[in-house]
């Protein structure tokens, strides 16, 4: 492929896979900036790439959660540093919002805290399975085999339907008389 047949290539790669890597990142982060930092620099490692992978949606996929793992990483590094100090020092008082919103933020809340316990693994094959991608996409995405993404899949649901619905419960716990 010649220079001007892969920049072609790449614009429409961009135009067309961009929102769908950053919906797919966000959720798995759950922070939007940084969720299009990383679709961005996964596009320039394509254009650095300089040639088209074989199955480009499993190829930026696993691009970007790799770097959302390594951002992960560090984030928990600074998370470290900063719970040695106290909470007041670092953290602003939160906005009040309508019933409504406040309900669903909770809900949005509630379902990324299950993701968050869940292993890496299922927390992707989730996100990913919600985005879209058929069973080969997923296991070219995440290394496994095509043959076992069913099961893995089924048992990614179960496991964060438990931590959800434990969650909802200790989030419902009438507050106790002091």
């Amino acid at each position: 492929m010649n220079a001007y047949a892969f920049d072609a290539a790449f614009r429409a790669a961009f135009a067309s896979r961009y929102a769908e890597l950053f919906r797919v990142v966000d959720r798995y982060l759950g922070d939007a900036s940084l969720a299009g930092d990383i679709a961005q620099e996964t596009f320039v490692r394509l254009y650095n790439r300089g040639t088209m992978p074989d199955d480009l949606r499993a190829w930026l996929v696993s691009v970007a959660l790799n770097q959302a793992r390594d951002e992960q990483r560090s984030q928990s590094r600074r998370l470290r540093l900063l719970r040695r100090r106290a909470p007041e020092e670092h953290m602003g008082d939160a906005a009040l919002a309508p019933d409504e919103e406040v309900l669903s933020a909770e809900r949005r809340s509630l379902v990324r805290r299950a993701l968050v316990i869940l292993p890496a693994r299922d927390r992707a094959l989730l996100l990913l399975r919600e985005e879209g991608y058929s069973y080969r996409e997923l296991a070219l995405s995440l290394d496994i085999l095509e043959s076992s993404v069913g099961t893995l899949l089924a048992r990614a649901k179960v496991a964060f339907r438990k931590v959800y619905e434990s969650q909802q419960r200790e989030n419902i716990k009438p507050l106790e008389r002091a």
